[in-house]
This record gives C-alpha cells, sequence and structure tokens, in this order.
C-alpha cells in the first residue's frame, strides 16, 4: 500500500444488499478504506458494471466474476455472500496471503472448522454480527447473565423475509453468551420451538423465536424473566450501514495481524 493508513479492500456479492452496502460505506470520504475491487458469481447482471453504478456514481472499479483477480488486487476481502461462497473465498485469500472479513452466518460446524483451519494461515474476522452496537450488547448481556441469576431467558428475533438461516447468527451469539456466562452448554439448553402440550419450561433453558417478514433489517431481544418482573436488552437495526461500517472497522484491524480468527470484539477492544 502507498498510504499505510488506508486498506484496499475486495468486496464479494457485489450485487447484494450487504455488497452494495459496504461498497457505499468504501466510497465515504472518511472510511479509511478504498474500494479495489468488487466481485460476484458468474452469470450477474452486475458483471461488467462500475461497482458504484447504483449509486450513481462512477468508481472505475468493475465488478469482476474472476474471484482470484478480484482478490489479488486487494488486502482485505470483505464477504457477506453466503457459506458456500465463503468456502469459495477461503483458499484463494490462503493462496494468496490476504485477510478476510466474514460477515457471512449459516455455517454448518464442518465449515466452521474450515474458518478455523483458514485462520492458521491468514488474519480472518470471522463474527455472527459486524455491528459496532451489538457487540456492546453481547457485553451488556454478560452483566444481566451475572446478576439476573434464575431468570428465564428467551431470544427473539426479525429479519426480512429472504434470509435463509434461522435463528440468525446473532441470536445464536447471544445465546452462547449468556449460556457461557451461566456456565451452560448452549447445545443442551437450547429450544428452538414450542408446540401443543410442552410441560412447565426447564430453568435450564434459553428459548429462541424467529420472524421473518417483510423488509426488517434485523431486530434482536433477549428476554430475562422474573417473578414480577423483566428486563428486555434490545438492538434494533434501522439500516444495513452499521454492518457495513463495523466491516470496514475489522478490515483496518486485519492488515499487518498475525494470522489468527478474530471476533469484533477483538476489533473493539471488548
Amino acid at each position: 500500500m502507498t498510504d499505510p493508513q488506508v486498506v484496499r479492500v475486495a468486496v464479494a456479492g457485489a450485487s447484494g444488499r450487504m455488497g452494495r452496502m459496504v461498497i457505499e460505506a468504501a466510497l465515504a470520504a472518511d472510511s479509511g478504506v478504498v474500494l479495489a475491487s468488487a466481485f460476484d458469481q458468474p452469470g450477474s447482471p452486475a458483471v461488467g458494471q462500475d461497482a458504484g453504478q447504483w449509486l450513481g456514481q462512477t468508481t472505475g472499479c468493475l465488478v469482476t466474476d474472476d474471484m482470484a483477480v478480484a482478490i489479488a488486487a486487494a488486502d482485505c476481502v470483505i464477504d457477506f455472500t453466503r457459506p458456500a461462497g465463503t468456502m469459495a473465498i477461503l483458499p484463494h485469500a490462503v493462496a494468496q496471503g490476504k485477510a478476510v472479513v466474514i460477515g457471512t452466518t449459516g455455517f454448518t460446524d464442518e465449515e466452521r472448522s474450515a474458518i478455523r483451519a483458514a485462520a492458521q494461515q491468514i488474519p480472518i474476522v470471522f463474527s455472527p454480527n459486524m455491528a459496532v452496537g451489538v457487540n456492546a450488547l453481547f457485553r451488556l448481556l454478560e452483566v444481566a447473565a451475572r446478576l439476573l441469576h434464575g431468570y428465564d431467558v428467551e431470544v427473539i428475533e426479525a429479519h426480512h423475509r429472504l434470509k435463509v438461516d434461522a435463528p440468525s447468527g446473532t441470536a445464536l451469539e447471544m445465546g452462547r453468551v449468556v449460556a457461557q456466562t451461566l456456565g451452560w452448554s448452549l447445545a443442551e439448553v437450547a429450544c428452538f420451538g414450542r408446540e401443543g402440550h410442552t410441560g412447565e419450561r426447564p430453568q435450564r433453558q434459553i428459548g429462541f423465536a424467529t420472524v421473518r417478514g417483510g423488509d426488517i433489517v434485523g431486530d434482536h431481544t433477549v428476554l430475562f424473566a422474573g417473578q414480577g418482573e423483566r428486563i428486555e436488552i434490545t438492538h434494533r437495526a434501522q439500516s444495513r450501514m452499521p454492518y457495513a461500517r463495523g466491516a470496514l472497522l475489522a478490515a483496518r484491524f486485519l492488515v499487518g495481524r498475525a494470522p489468527g480468527c478474530y471476533t469484533m470484539q477483538d476489533v473493539l477492544g471488548l
């Protein structure tokens, strides 16, 4: 890089909702990031177009379907695609020694293992939610869980109708934070649905409720229900820009870092 204060990014899934938002954020004058390249899957209508066309801007950066070339042009890849897309990106990033920010969710255990294996060779930020506010909320949940012993815990999340995984990665991370603070295993106490005669609610349980509809960007609430009172800790995203800005912070954090699997908690120093 010519300027050590500026990070060159390659944006994966350039025509997607988050891809476009990351491009918009990277084009902002105060972002500390420059858009080096943008790529999409073969056959996408965006291929061959200027990456800023949807914003009415001419950037000189054309969307390509050549993933290897796009990654070579950057210091860091920002990935908000789908698990299959992430798995395709990682071998190229490893081969070229490029950092990766992964905001994609819905991975299998095997895919998570592949990410951790790649992180032994390149620096990766892998986080279920890139928004600064959500990561502050994770820390608040630790405090609440320590104080509210004996309270029933429920996680409620809502997203747009096009989201393909449920519960969201953020909701699962919220449950994991609470469970870990309480000394529980989330896999043992999670309840992902109730129907029919369920009997009384067990004390050691974290329930998840999922809503899908319309264009909801992302709402998450953790409910601590006790006798005579309840505490609700909520984050509502009004746009996708907080996720994009968080991803840019992560990209700046990663460049020059040693290989490893980092989180937004590391990026924010929480």
